[in-house]
């Protein structure tokens, strides 16, 4: 449903926050495959919704925010492994420090924080006009 109330902080969307399990196997791919990876795929930015930033934002006691890079890789039967670059954001607070905590590095701990997952890459979602896009 809509929120048509313009001074409403929406609440975080769950369809945007993903697991730190989830998080921590995209980041491990991008730096493990970086080298070999990046010769084939060409991930240049990120179009990240306002929406999603207001989210972020919205959390109690964000300062700033820290994007990590990370690496979807999807196997598909009989055909080609796939791979989609993933941008992860998570709160950061007035120390510095990531806003995620975890007891057993697998699973975020209860009300500790959310990982969001802000994944419109370019290419495709590009502006091919930017000087930036090499416009």
């Amino acid at each position: 449903m809509e929120n048509n109330n313009p001074n409403e902080i929406p609440k975080p969307n769950p369809r945007n926050t993903i697991s730190l399990a989830t998080a921590k196997e995209w980041a491990k791919e991008w730096r493990d495959d970086q080298a070999s990876y990046n010769k084939y795929y060409q991930c240049r930015a990120f179009n990240i919704p306002k929406k999603d930033l207001v989210e972020v934002l919205a959390e109690d006691g964000v300062e700033s925010i820290r994007a990590y890079i990370g690496v979807e890789k999807i196997e598909v039967k009989g055909k080609q492994t796939v791979f989609t670059e993933k941008l992860m954001i998570v709160g950061v607070n007035k120390l510095g420090k990531d806003m995620i905590s975890s007891s057993d590095g697998l699973t975020l701990d209860d009300g500790k924080g959310s990982i969001f997952d802000f994944s419109d890459p370019c290419p495709d979602v590009c502006d091919g006009d930017s000087p930036l896009n090499g416009g």
